[in-house]
């Protein structure tokens, strides 16, 4: 692999899209947005109308990414990061924001009172980033602020940092 995988992950509204395209767009990688991904594919299994949200086939999704996985360059987006290998990522960044703004994205999204409820529950107890903690190396988890666009530019740079530092580490090595 010439170039790493990053995994973007969070609650939903924390402003994973934005970071991702952003990041694709600067460092030259794909942009592999999981739900399009699914919904495009066919790996739904059903839909669950409580919380208004499809239910991926995670193994159908998984078996189509492997080999784009393996070739390295992607930003993967998706706000649950459990189920994907350990191995197919480098770098796990996990994004937040205040709740207070996050309310007000769910709300402007037109999400039902359940949904906006379970999302902010799931931001308040940090669902995402422990997630991640579970699922990962700690020393590949990178924990980002996003409420304003000035926090946008700073982690889009940060992560591009990363980038030459991890290219530099790697330079030579036989991948």
């Amino acid at each position: 692999m010439k170039q790493p995988n990053i995994l973007v992950t969070g609650t939903p509204g924390v402003g994973k899209t934005h970071l991702s395209k952003r990041v694709a767009e600067q460092l030259g990688f794909k942009w592999q947005n999981v739900s399009d991904i699914a919904n495009q594919n066919g790996f739904v299994e059903e839909y669950d109308e409580e919380f208004e949200c499809p239910v991926l086939d995670e193994d159908k999704l998984l078996d189509h990414l492997e080999p784009i996985m393996q070739e390295g360059g992607n930003v993967v987006e998706y706000h649950s990061s459990e189920f994907f290998p350990e191995r197919w990522f480098q770098a796990v960044y996990v994004v937040r924001c205040s709740t207070s703004l996050l309310y007000e994205r769910l709300q402007a999204r037109g999400y039902n009172d359940r949904k906006v409820k379970s999302n902010m529950e799931c931001e308040i107890f940090q669902i995402p980033l422990d997630e991640a903690k579970d699922s990962y190396r700690s020393e590949i988890i990178v924990e980002l602020q996003s409420d304003t666009e000035a926090d946008l530019d700073g982690n889009v740079k940060l992560i591009a940092d990363w980038l030459e530092h991890w290219r530099s580490a790697n330079e030579g090595k036989k991948q």
